[in-house]
């Protein structure tokens, strides 16, 4: 027993010793790794945007979550946003995260209609949504749920959505027949929304809108409220149609499948645990206060008219668009029935909680 005993306790030290050996390599590996990534300068990632720069998914948003990144990161990561289409147009943004031209990308999907069928199913109309905070958590957990194949080229770190969007307009629109034949700006899925009401759509972005409205080039725009003041389309329209039926549009920040891949995994914690964070703290509600504080400075400064639809109108107007989820389910088969399934219970759902 004794000579029994002796032996266990000598494979336990020799195990013990082996332990902490690995432990002191891991250890050493980790200072040496910490060591090289400094030799080896932060990590710097160009963002392409198309907001302008005062707008506040840039200066909330992209400037918060870019500064909370470089933090936890201890200076390890650094994102430059390049905001206002300097470095990419809007509809060239996700191509330009997939190419690379940008590490990080902040666009809309609506600028690139057809490519992400999945996603479509958030925005079709007849869906309504009471706020951006509904929309948002909506989208977010719908795409999680559904995990479309059409992402998969990137790394998606957020999504948000406006919520419902209205008619802006030069003349007033008080029933469905004021619309037909006018020329109203409009992007993706709301385009051919428009076009069953009678309207004459005309697909531009937003950073096109105000000159053309100026111009008389377009006669409105639908469009969450808060252009009204953050791109100054108060300034150019002087009625507004409150339409949620008609609109809702997502928004994502994505990066760079190949950028994503390489980074060390701590990093990648990292920035998908702030992105989160961002996303629930700013994100998800940024379009209602912005809406909230345009819709009061577009009354007060710019004497804005608004229209309320009766619920008689709002029905003619309902039943004029719901083609548009036929035509949905028509084009993407089953895929599209459970997409648009799960668009509408999340809608449910958050609708009662916000």
């Amino acid at each position: 027993m004794g000579k029994i005993g002796n032996l266990s306790r000598t494979v336990l030290i020799r195990g013990l010793l082996v332990v902490a050996l690995l432990f002191a390599l891991a250890i050493q590996s980790s200072c040496m790794s910490s060591v090289h990534a400094q030799k080896e300068g932060p990590i710097k990632l160009k963002l392409a945007s198309f907001f302008p720069g005062t707008h506040p998914a840039e200066t909330e948003l992209v400037q918060g979550w870019a500064e909370a990144i470089e933090k936890a990161t201890d200076g390890r990561v650094i994102i430059t946003s390049y905001p206002g289409e300097t470095l990419l147009k809007a509809a060239d943004i996700y191509n330009g995260v997939v190419d690379g031209v940008a590490d990080i990308g902040l666009s809309s999907f609506s600028y690139n209609s057809g490519r992400f069928p999945e996603i479509e199913a958030f925005e079709q109309p007849g869906i309504v949504y009471k706020n951006s905070k509904s929309a948002s958590k909506t989208a977010w957990e719908g795409i999680q749920e559904l995990d479309p194949e059409c992402v998969q080229d990137t790394k998606l770190l957020m999504v948000i959505a406006t919520g419902p969007g209205d008619l802006f307009t030069r003349k007033p629109v008080n029933k469905l027949e004021d619309l037909v034949g006018m020329q109203i700006r409009a992007t993706g899925l709301t385009a051919d929304t428009l076009a069953l009401t009678g309207a004459v759509p005309v697909g531009m972005p937003q950073s096109d809108a105000y000159e053309s409205l100026s111009k008389g080039i377009v006669n409105g725009n639908l469009a969450p409220i808060e252009v009204l003041k953050t791109w100054k389309h108060a300034e150019v329209t002087k009625h507004l149609t409150r339409t949620p039926f008609l609109y809702n549009n997502l928004f994502y920040i994505t990066m760079n499948i190949d950028k994503w891949n390489a980074m060390p995994e701590d990093i990648k914690n990292i920035i998908t645990e702030v992105s989160l964070e961002y996303q629930e703290k700013v994100g998800i509600g940024l379009w209602d206060r912005q809406n909230q504080a345009a819709l009061k400075w577009a009354i007060e400064e710019e004497g804005i008219e608004i229209v309320e639809l009766s619920e008689e109108e709002t029905q003619r107007w309902i039943q004029k668009v719901m083609p548009m989820q036929e035509k949905y389910i028509e084009k993407n088969g089953e895929a599209g029935i459970r997409a648009l399934e799960t668009a509408m219970r999340l809608a449910e759902k958050y609708n009662d909680e916000y």
